[in-house]
């Protein structure tokens, strides 16, 4: 909590048993380095994938946000791209003060929209993987 983000273990769940897995039934420790490397491998290799997929998901995702009035609509992307912004007639007759509060208000909420779907995609992801949620 508190804004600070939970220390992720070493390995996640999958890929702890991939490592586990490497090195089940042989001798000595270092015996078995090789598969244990190519395991720890894999395991960063899943992860990596998946954040891609992740990335890919939200570059595409569009998220609106609305002035208190709704007169004026923002558009960002899943990465907080600035894509477009709506502006009706009802939002220019408020004067640039009135229009520039409404584009900041709607700003605001397409910023919001857009992290908190990226913190729900995260989480996600995060369960997939067997890691530990984090808030």
């Amino acid at each position: 909590g508190g804004g600070r983000l939970a220390r992720a273990p070493a390995l996640p769940g999958r890929a702890a048993r991939l490592v586990a897995s490497a090195g089940a039934g042989k001798g000595g420790l270092f015996d078995n380095m090789g598969g244990l490397m190519d395991s720890v491998r894999k395991a960063q290799s899943l992860v990596s994938e998946k954040a891609v997929e992740v990335q890919k998901e939200l570059a595409a995702a569009e998220f609106d946000g609305y002035s208190a009035d709704e007169t004026v609509k923002v558009v960002v992307s899943g990465n907080q791209e600035p894509r477009y912004c709506d502006i009706t007639e009802a939002a220019l007759a408020t004067g640039a003060e009135g229009v520039s509060q409404r584009v900041t208000e709607a700003m605001v909420d397409a910023h919001k929209q857009s992290v908190d779907a990226m913190k729900s995609r995260m989480r996600a992801m995060a369960h997939d993987l067997g890691l530990p949620a984090v808030e």
